[in-house]
């Protein structure tokens, strides 16, 4: 069943070739058309989700997961701008994330119909392309190359892009079969040759014995084993990762912040400042590196990356547009052995932060870290897990990743507006079990994400609730004012526990050390619904235990 509207079909089509199976679907009327082409053909994979930020977002974990692009799609009017927070988040992670509005003909616009607003352009500053397709019959060939140009940039370039179609009424009529041919432009990829003579400049930096190597977020598998082998070996090279870089290694550091306190608090930066720094993968979560490489910049730094390189720490010395794996492949053999005690010297001293680190955990009051603690170690492998922002992030950056997890979060902007639906749409997908790890301001703040006919029974949430924005203890504000507590901490006495009852979630809860670990044995063993844990801390204990963490590591 076809779509009565060439334009339609021409979209239908266009999709289909490229090989777009994945279709979110919002309700709505001047949408409809696409709609009940995309859900009738068995071709594609139809879901419905009715909260337009959630259905982004879901959208976005189904692509995240996927590597491809997936589309989602709307009606006209504010439907589309309810897009605009994961179309950003798509456009900072390198996520291809296909936008098609529906939207009335131009003739209807700023006339005082309802659902007209100007959605042409409407999410340019963060899409790769913008294709405003017409209605017009004798624009059909014109469309058709909108069509190729949008889906073969997101295919190929892993960014946002937008399609907006106008359609007049009648919106519901069908046909059996399309009126219409869409011609299929296979979209090439282009062969970045990297510069010679900047590939000569990095091999003779090479000979400089301090070498950092700092690795952002990265999709499992990214660097080949026997590049982290490679990396391992050389004693002139420190590496440093975060947990969704899903890098695991016996001498690679992975949790930044805690490695770098007691340097600070020694002042060894001078004697840590990497004479070169490489970069690796997408955004860097610790703030303490930044600050750190601002102040104490290396003398060179290398951003290897397919799609960014940013000059976080502007000392960016060039960008090489590829993989790490062709990178490597290439310049290897120009790379002679580097004499060094770098990474020696700093291991030794992390290794004597660990341990006082250990001491530290092995004695704290029950608390958002105790929490932590007690939920990472205790997350089997193999695991897809999902961390939501603000505070979740910055706690498990304090704790070792586990080889077999698989780790995401929502770097690409850090909000914490579609963690819960991009966990949701991610799981979708995934054949390992799903674990979301997220704080109540989070959670409540997407909590229609459960509002979802797809959720896997595999799927387990787990919600800190500290009963407010408990990031914000942590940050240099006057904490004893009512204006705090209302308008940044928001405190408040909300609980999933009747959300869970609605949407057919198994509902678990703890309130202190003992019930938590006994808790989490049930949560992580039974696999006959979904399942959600709301682990309650207190809400003013936190802060001072984690300044505490820090004082005790120096």
């Amino acid at each position: 069943m076809f779509p009565q509207i060439p334009l339609a079909q021409q979209i239908l089509l266009a999709c289909k070739a490229k090989g777009i199976r994945h279709i979110v679907l919002s309700p709505g009327s001047r949408n409809a058309p696409l709609t009940i082409g995309f859900a009738s053909d068995s071709f594609f994979n139809a879901y419905s989700i009715v909260d337009e930020r959630c259905a982004a977002f879901f959208a976005l974990g189904l692509a995240q997961q996927l590597r491809e692009p997936v589309v989602v799609v709307c009606t006209s009017g504010s439907a589309l701008l309810n897009y605009y927070p994961a179309v950003s988040e798509a456009y900072y992670s390198n996520i291809p994330l296909v936008v098609i509005s529906a939207d009335r003909p131009a003739s209807k616009i700023d006339i005082g119909d309802g659902q007209t607003i100007h959605q042409r352009h409407a999410l340019a500053l963060h899409t790769a392309y913008n294709a405003n397709l017409s209605e017009e019959e004798q624009d059909l060939n014109y469309n058709t190359y909108l069509l190729n140009e949008a889906l073969n940039t997101a295919a190929l370039k892993c960014l946002p892009v937008h399609i907006n179609a106008p359609f007049e009424e009648p919106l519901y009529q069908t046909l059996p079969a399309p009126t219409v041919s869409f011609h299929n432009e296979v979209g090439l990829k282009k062969h970045i040759l990297l510069n010679t003579e900047k590939l000569l400049q990095f091999a003779k930096d090479w000979n400089y014995p301090k070498k950092m190597v700092l690795i952002g977020v990265l999709p499992t598998d990214a660097i080949a084993q026997k590049w982290l082998d490679w990396l391992e070996k050389d004693p002139s090279i420190l590496v440093l990762t975060e947990s969704t870089a899903n890098v695991v290694a016996d001498t690679f550091i992975g949790m930044i912040d805690t490695f770098l306190t007691p340097i600070e608090k020694r002042q060894l930066q001078e004697l840590l400042r990497p004479d070169v720094l490489i970069s690796i993968g997408g955004m860097v979560v610790s703030k303490k590196i930044k600050e750190f490489l601002r102040k104490y910049p290396p003398q060179a730094h290398y951003y290897i990356d397919e799609h960014v390189g940013y000059d976080t720490f502007f000392a960016l010395t060039h960008h090489f547009k590829t993989n790490i794996n062709t990178f490597l492949e290439t310049v290897s053999p120009e790379l002679p052995p580097v004499s060094s005690d770098y990474k020696g010297t700093w291991l030794s001293l992390y290794r004597e932060t660990l341990e006082k680190r250990a001491t530290f955990l092995a004695d704290i009051p029950f608390s958002d870290m105790a929490a932590y603690k007690a939920i990472l170690e205790r997350a089997p492998t193999p695991y897809h897990i999902q961390i939501s922002n603000s505070a979740p992030i910055r706690y498990a950056q304090l704790f070792p990743a586990k080889a077999g997890w698989q780790v995401f979060c929502n770097r690409g902007t850090s909000g914490i507006d579609g963690s819960t639906s991009t966990a949701i749409g991610a799981s979708v997908v995934q054949s390992a079990p799903t674990l979301l790890i997220t704080g109540d301001l989070s959670f409540f703040y997407n909590s229609n994400a459960l509002w979802c006919n797809y959720i896997p029974k595999n799927l387990k949430i787990i919600v800190v609730n500290n009963a407010g924005g408990g990031i914000f203890r942590i940050l240099p504000t006057d904490k004893g004012t009512p204006f705090f507590e209302t308008f940044q901490e928001t405190t408040h006495s909300l609980t999933a526990k009747h959300l869970c009852a609605m949407y057919g979630f198994t509902y678990l809860c703890a309130q202190n050390q003992e019930e938590l670990t006994k808790t989490l044995e049930t949560f992580f063993s039974q696999y006959e619904s979904p399942m959600l844990l709301e682990v309650f801390t207190p809400r003013v204990l936190n802060n001072t235990i984690l300044k505490d963490y820090f004082n005790v590591l120096s």
